[in-house]
């Protein structure tokens, strides 16, 4: 009788694990179809960027042999200098972004003066601002003072877009760390400039790996502006450089999709480099805090 009860209690408790379990295999299961569906237009490309037209025709969707590595070398001598161009465009942005944003988080989030919450309001408001509603406006301004064609009317926007991000990230990121971290400064004497070089920047290197990652990512995927403001091919970014690249290879798959591939390298080795510090800064703390 007891040995009845007992095994009727074990298979209880076995049963919710047994639910867990399968669970977890239909987690995991989900898991792998969503990373096969978001891999599988990248591993395609790959296949396709190492393919003359032939291979293209008869093995779509299978690898071939040969590999013809020669549609790189054909790739990179069509959009090396859209590369070069969208990182300067990309250093020069992110400098920008961080010097702006990272006093004016500073300032928000440890200093006190009349009208500090309504400045922060109408700075956050700005993010409800559709970009298009100013896209004719800020043309016509980058036409009137003359920048078209130039490094400048690439860069103005993406600062002046990235700063309300960058000014919101820095302001909460700052005010998460303990005053009393300030406030022993002030005593050994330090003053504002001090405390922002040496206590608010090294502390803040998530909310910069982010703030970086994110315009990097923009600079990439903006197209319609620098197709509107450079006609000059030196000042192509390098997703409208693509598209003329395109226009260029007509038919030439391997070197086309060669060039898709070697146009996301920077994406995708900036985003290991930094994804340390950007998913520290999403959440809201410091590298190996969570």
């Amino acid at each position: 009788m007891f040995d009845t009860r007992n095994s009727r209690i074990r298979a209880h408790r076995r049963t919710p694990k047994r639910q867990r379990r399968r669970g977890q295999v239909g987690v995991v299961a989900g898991l792998t179809v969503l990373v096969l569906l978001s891999l599988g237009p990248y591993v395609f490309m790959l296949g396709t960027s190492v393919k003359d037209n032939l291979q293209f025709a008869t093995s779509y969707w299978l690898p071939t042999w040969p590999l013809h590595l020669g549609n790189y070398a054909t790739a990179w001598k069509q959009i090396s200098p859209y590369l070069l161009t969208s990182l300067i465009v990309a250093a020069a942005a992110i400098v920008g972004i961080l010097a702006l944003s990272a006093v004016a988080g500073f300032v928000l989030a440890r200093y006190s003066f009349p009208g500090r919450r309504f400045l922060f309001a109408m700075i956050a408001a700005l993010m409800m601002v559709p970009s298009i509603s100013s896209l004719i406006p800020l043309f016509v301004m980058m036409r009137d003072f003359g920048l078209l064609n130039t490094y400048a009317v690439l860069i103005i926007p993406h600062v002046a877009g990235g700063v309300v991000l960058g000014t919101i990230l820095m302001k909460t990121f700052v005010e998460g760390i303990p005053q009393s971290m300030f406030d022993a400064a002030r005593t050994d004497g330090a003053g504002g400039v001090r405390m922002f070089t040496s206590i608010m920047l090294p502390l803040s290197m998530p909310v910069i790996g982010t703030i970086a990652l994110v315009t990097v990512n923009g600079v990439w995927n903006d197209f319609f502006w620098p197709l509107l403001t450079i006609t000059k091919d030196q000042y192509r970014t390098v997703s409208v450089g693509l598209l003329f690249f395109h226009g260029q290879s007509g038919t030439d798959y391997g070197p086309m999709f060669a060039g898709y591939t070697l146009a996301s390298l920077p994406l995708l080795v900036g985003f290991v480099l930094l994804s340390k510090h950007f998913l520290a800064g999403v959440q809201g703390g410091l590298p190996g805090s969570h």
